[in-house]
C-alpha cells in the first residue's frame, strides 16, 4: 500500500471519528429547528388564531424571542463550555432544546409558543459554537476545514428533513420529531470523549470562560467585536428577506402564491451547499479570509437581484432565494475562524457567543426594518439594511487576522 493511500486513509479515519460526527448531527439538529420555525410560522400560527398582518407580527415577536433566548444562552453555554468542558454544553444544551420542542408541540397560546421558542433557542445556542470548538482542538490544522465542511454536511440532512417533516405531517409533530432527534442525539454523545486541548489548559489553572477578558483588553475586544460583524449579512437575508419572504413576493409583483417554507428550505439548503464549498474552497486556498471576502460580495449581488431585479414568477424567485442561500454558505467558515481567533481559555465563550449574537442582531434588524418599511416600502427599507450590513462585515474582516494556519494550543 502508498504512503498517499496510507496517508489518505488515516486522514479520513480522523475526520469520521466520533467527537467530529456528533458534533455534524448538533448542526443537523440546530439547522432543524431554525429552519422549522420559519416553515410553520404561518400554519402554526393560524392554528392559533391568528390572520392577516398578525401573522407577520405576532412572526416578527415569536422570532425575536427565539433570538434573544439564543443570545442568552450563548453567553451561559459559552462560558460553561470553557468552564466546565466543551461536553457539558453538548449534553445540557441537548436536553434543553429537547424538552422545549416536545413541549411546543402541546402549546395552544401565543404566550405558551413564545416561552417554548425562548426555552428552545436558550438549548441550542450551545450546539454549534461547542461543535466547532470540539473539532477544531481535536483535528489537525491541516484538515479543520474538511472537519467543519463534515458539519456543514450534515447540517443540509437537518434543512432537508425540516422542510419534508413538515411537508408530511401536522406543525406539532414536527416540533415533536425535532425533540425527539435531540434525544437521540444525547444517546450517542454518552461515548465521546473530551478535547486534550482543553484538558491540559484545564490542568494549567488558567482563568477560562472570563467574559470580561473579551473587553478589558483592547485588542482581545475588537477582534472579538470583528469576529461578530463578519457575520450579519447571513442573517440579515435569513431573518428577514427569507423568514418573510412571502411579503417581499407580494410586494415584487408576483401573482403566485409563494409557499414560505418552500423558499426557506431553499435558501437552507442552498447555505449548506455554500458552507461544503467554502469549506473545501478555504482548504484549496489556504486562506479563510479570502473565501468570506468572496461569498460576502457574492451575497451582496443577490440581494441586489432579489430586491431590484423585476421578478415575475414564482419559479423564478424560488432560483434566486436558493443562490442567496448559496451565497451566505459562509456560515460554518465564519465561526471556524472565531474559534482559530483566540485562545484554548476562551475558545468555547468566542465560538459558542459569535453566532448568536448574530443570529440575535436579527432583533436589531427586524425593529430597523419594521422602523423603515411605512415610509420607505418593504424593498427600499431591506435595502439599505442589506447595504450597511455588508459594508459593517467588510470592514470587519479586513481587520481580523487570517487563522488557516494557526495552532489551537495557546491560552489567552
Amino acid at each position: 500500500m502508498s504512503n498517499t493511500t496510507t496517508n489518505q486513509q488515516n486522514i479520513l479515519k480522523q475526520l469520521l471519528q466520533l467527537p467530529v460526527l456528533v458534533a455534524a448531527l448538533g448542526y443537523l439538529v440546530d439547522m432543524y429547528d431554525l429552519f422549522l420555525f420559519n416553515i410553520v410560522r404561518v400554519p402554526s400560527l393560524k392554528a392559533l388564531g391568528l390572520e392577516g398582518n398578525q401573522l407577520f407580527e405576532q412572526g416578527a415577536d415569536l422570532l425575536n424571542i427565539q433570538m434573544a433566548g439564543m443570545l442568552l444562552g450563548g453567553i451561559v453555554w459559552g462560558v460553561m463550555g470553557d468552564k466546565r468542558g466543551r461536553l457539558s454544553v453538548l449534553f445540557g444544551s441537548i436536553i434543553i432544546y429537547s424538552v422545549a420542542n416536545i413541549a411546543n408541540g402541546f402549546v395552544d397560546s401565543i404566550p405558551q409558543y413564545a416561552l417554548c421558542r425562548f426555552i428552545a433557542g436558550v438549548g441550542l445556542a450551545g450546539e454549534l459554537g461547542a461543535g466547532v470548538t470540539l473539532v477544531t482542538e481535536i483535528l489537525p490544522r491541516q484538515i479543520r476545514g474538511y472537519g467543519t465542511t463534515i458539519v456543514a454536511t450534515l447540517g443540509l440532512l437537518g434543512a432537508i428533513a425540516s422542510y419534508f417533516v413538515a411537508e408530511l405531517f401536522e406543525w406539532r409533530i414536527s416540533y415533536y420529531v425535532g425533540g425527539g432527534m435531540g434525544l437521540l442525539l444525547l444517546i450517542l454523545r454518552i461515548n465521546i470523549f473530551e478535547s486534550k486541548i482543553f484538558v491540559e489548559a484545564k490542568n494549567k489553572h488558567v482563568s477560562r470562560g472570563n467574559l470580561l477578558m473579551l473587553v478589558n483588553n483592547k485588542k482581545r475586544f475588537v477582534k472579538y467585536l470583528m469576529s461578530i460583524l463578519v457575520g450579519l449579512p447571513i442573517w440579515f437575508v435569513v431573518g428577514v428577506l427569507i423568514t418573510f419572504s412571502k411579503e417581499f413576493a407580494e410586494a415584487a409583483g408576483i401573482v403566485e402564491p409563494i409557499n414560505a417554507g418552500k423558499a426557506v428550505m431553499l435558501t437552507f439548503t442552498g447555505q449548506v451547499f455554500g458552507d461544503i464549498v467554502s469549506g473545501f474552497l478555504s482548504q484549496y486556498m489556504q486562506s479563510r479570509k479570502k473565501v468570506i471576502l468572496i461569498f460576502i460580495l457574492l451575497s451582496l449581488s443577490f440581494v441586489l437581484v432579489y430586491l431590484l431585479a423585476p421578478i415575475n414568477s414564482s419559479y423564478t424567485f424560488y432560483i434566486i432565494c436558493a443562490f442567496l442561500g448559496f451565497c451566505n454558505g459562509y456560515w460554518t467558515l465564519f465561526i471556524t475562524i472565531a474559534a482559530e481567533l483566540f485562545g484554548t481559555n476562551l475558545r468555547a465563550t468566542v465560538a459558542t457567543t459569535v453566532p448568536n449574537f448574530v443570529r440575535g442582531a436579527t432583533i436589531p434588524l427586524l425593529a430597523i426594518f419594521k422602523f423603515l418599511k411605512p415610509d420607505m416600502g418593504i424593498m427600499y427599507a431591506a435595502l439599505i439594511i442589506g447595504v450597511f450590513t455588508t459594508a459593517i462585515a467588510l470592514i470587519a474582516l479586513w481587520n481580523i487576522d487570517e487563522t488557516f494556519h494557526k495552532e489551537m494550543d495557546y491560552i489567552e
